[in-house]
Order: structure tokens, then sequence, then C-alpha cells
């Protein structure tokens, strides 16, 4: 499969009429444009395959965030699942020739196999399973942290489907000291040196020994979409969604944690204890993420809700998450957290997989207000109602969700 053509790169090479007909009027005085400059209205140019309502965070890679009020579906669409990218997406994929390559020091047999291969040998399996990227809500802490400044939309919860990562190390052998795995891509580093690897992380044996722990290519019963790893990917559902390597094309089995780009400095790493925000922390102070902390969003009503005076009431609804546990309970507030409204709240549909919440709550009169949604998991841990432990990279604030909604 080739990449489609980015529509800024479709102007580049058409022509004023042409350019006109997409915006729907002809452009007056497009004659004097400048060489090189094409109307401000492309200028937002959405990310191929997308939903036009992402908010695009950067572009050079490709990263972009999905609104609450975007994720209200049980089973997120393709075009509505966020993007984190390293690097640049792969050009002209043939997913007829791609290979999969299973190597490393601890497996005991280095295979090879082409995509129809794995489809063919091995039996498919299908789960819902969330994926979040590490950090989800970055833009609250404070001190800042660098990186993009996520919101609450880097997180979705599609059906996957693939086979079992598990079944394909059987088949190549694990000797006795296998303790990690490691993956590689075939997306392109941003300097284009084809030498340079963008990022290779991994997990631990017992995580991709999981039933869920997926080689996937599919979503939502279609081809992965370009964005999210076609043709070929990992999925480890409840754990940082930099863990799912993209665009896959090599595992590793390592005798040790794997010592790939973006799994060493401080790269998806927290401090192992509770630091004072703005602390210096070293290296060696601080530890990989594993499992995502209890987390959950209101998707229904859309922030900045306006009610009039004889509607009291209002309908709610959400998703909420924990990780590699349940959601047990789940509660909203709307006079900031001084007392709470419990939900009704469905069990996932399979293990890892985003659970569904509704409530209805009641304003006494006209004014301002906030809904708070807070989730607990299986083991009894709440969401904070402020940002959790300041980190120096902003990873892993599982704050409340609020939204506005204003009685006139």
């Amino acid at each position: 499969m080739k990449i489609k053509k980015t529509r800024r790169q479709f102007i580049k090479k058409t022509t004023l009429t042409s350019m006109g007909i997409a915006i729907g009027a002809p452009i007056v005085f497009g004659h004097n444009l400048p060489k090189g400059v094409w109307p401000v209205v492309f200028s937002e140019e959405p990310i191929p395959g997308k939903h036009p309502g992402l908010s695009i965070l950067n572009d050079k890679p490709w990263n972009a965030e999905t609104p609450a009020h975007l994720l209200d579906e049980k089973v997120t669409p393709a075009d509505k699942l966020f993007v984190r990218n390293n690097g640049k997406v792969p050009e002209d994929i043939d997913k007829n020739s791609w290979t999969l390559e299973i190597g490393g020091e601890s497996v005991k047999n280095v295979k090879t196999y082409t995509l129809n291969e794995l489809k063919q040998k091995f039996k498919h399996y299908s789960y819902q399973l969330t994926l979040e990227c590490g950090g989800n809500g970055r833009s609250e802490f404070n001190p800042p942290a660098k990186g993009n400044q996520w919101t609450t939309g880097a997180v979705g919860c599609p059906k996957w489907t693939g086979i079992r990562l598990k079944d394909v190390l059987t088949d190549v052998g694990l000797k006795s000291d296998a303790v990690y795995i490691g993956y590689y891509g075939k997306d392109v580093h941003l300097s284009g040196d084809p030498s340079k690897v963008v990022i290779s992380r991994g997990v631990p044996i017992s995580k991709a020994m999981e039933d869920e722990a997926l080689i996937a290519w599919a979503l939502n019963d279609e081809d992965l979409p370009l964005m999210n790893g076609y043709p070929l990917r990992l999925i480890f559902g409840g754990w940082p969604a930099s863990t799912s390597g993209k665009w896959l094309s090599k595992i590793v089995v390592r005798n040790k944690v794997h010592d790939g780009p973006k799994m060493t400095g401080f790269s998806y790493k927290v401090p192992c204890e509770t630091v004072a925000p703005g602390t210096d922390v070293l290296e060696e102070d601080m530890c990989i993420i594993e499992s995502m902390p209890v987390k959950s969003i209101i998707t229904y009503p859309k922030s900045g809700a306006v009610l009039s005076e004889g509607q009291t009431s209002l309908s709610l609804r959400g998703h909420a998450w924990a990780g590699d546990l349940e959601v047990s309970e789940m509660h909203v507030s709307i006079d900031f957290g001084a007392s709470w409204v419990k939900c009704a709240l469905s069990k996932p549909v399979n293990r890892l997989a985003w659970q569904h919440w509704n409530a209805e709550v009641s304003f006494p009169k006209k004014g301002y207000y906030e809904v708070w949604a807070k989730a607990t998991d299986s083991n009894g841990k709440m969401q904070p109602m402020v940002v959790p432990g300041w980190n120096p990279r902003g990873y892993l604030n599982n704050a409340c969700h609020r939204i506005a909604v204003k009685v006139i």
C-alpha cells in the first residue's frame, strides 16, 4: 500500500481552479498568490485517515489527541483513535511482502514469518484493549514537563485482531534466561537516517505471555490505520502505548531488560519514590512505567454544556479503565468533590477493556457547575482530585476529569 498524499502535498501539485473546487468557491485574486503559498483555509490540515475533530499537537512527527466528547462510542472508531508517533510513517508499504523476524539472545530458533504465514499458522483472537499514552494528561503538570501537551484524549479502546504473541514465542522456543522482549518497527527517524532506530521498547516476558498480548493486523475488523501501525503492530492493553510497537518488523527476546531507544534514560520512567515538584531526579532513581493507573473520562455531555433553568437534571456517561486491573466503582461530583454520586458501571467485555458508566445528576439552582469523575480500581485505589505524582517527563496524570456545565 502506498501512503495517500496529504492535502498539502496535493495542493502543491494542483491548480487554483482545483483548489477553488475543494474550497467550494472561486479564489478571487488567486493569481496574486505568491509562489509556494496556498490559501490559509488549507493550513489546518487534518491527519490523513483521521477525524477532522482530532486536536493536532505536532506534525513532525504526527501526534494528535481525541477530544473527550468524540470518544463517546463504546468501541473506539479507527478515525477517532489518537496518534502518537515518534518518527516518520514508513512509505510504500506492501503487506504481501511484509515479514516479522523473531530473534534475540534468548530464543532457541531465530525465525522469520511473512504476514500471510502468521495469519495461516496461528489461531486468531480479537479483544477490545485499552491503549493510552503514558503522557496523557501531561499538560496539567506544574512545573510543566517537556513533550506533547496531551490533555485527556490520548486514549482509546478499539477491537484488535491478530495472534497471541505467546504462541509465536512458543513456536521459536524460549531459553530459560528470557526475561524481556523488545520490538523494532519500520518507522523512519526524523533525520531521515535509515541507520537510526526511532523507538524500540518492550515488556517483561510475563506481560508478553498474557492471552491478551497480541501481534495485531486489524482494528475493528479492518486493516490497521496507517497512522496506527499498518500493517502489523503489537498491542499490550493496560500498559503505556509506547510498549505496543507499530509497523512491527522484528521482536527480540532478551536475557536482560531491553535497552533500545526510549527504554533508557528518563523515557517512560517515573521516580521510584515520590518527589517534590521540580526536583532533579537521578536516572538510577527512576523506574520503568508498567501498568497504567485507574482513570476515567466524561464523554457526554461536552464540556461547556448549557441547561435552561427548567432543566435541572442531566444524564452523564463515559468510560473508565485501570491498567492491568478492573474498575470496581465510579462516582461523579457536582460540588467540587464535597459529595459524590455513585454511577452505574458495566463490566469489561474482556480483560483490559475499558468499562462504561452512566449517572443522572440534578442541579439545585442557576449558576456555574463542574462535573468531576472519579474511578476506583479493584484494589481500592481511587483517582486523585488534583494532579498526582509530579515527575520530570509528565507521565501518569490520572486526576479527575472535569467538565463545565452552566444552568441559566
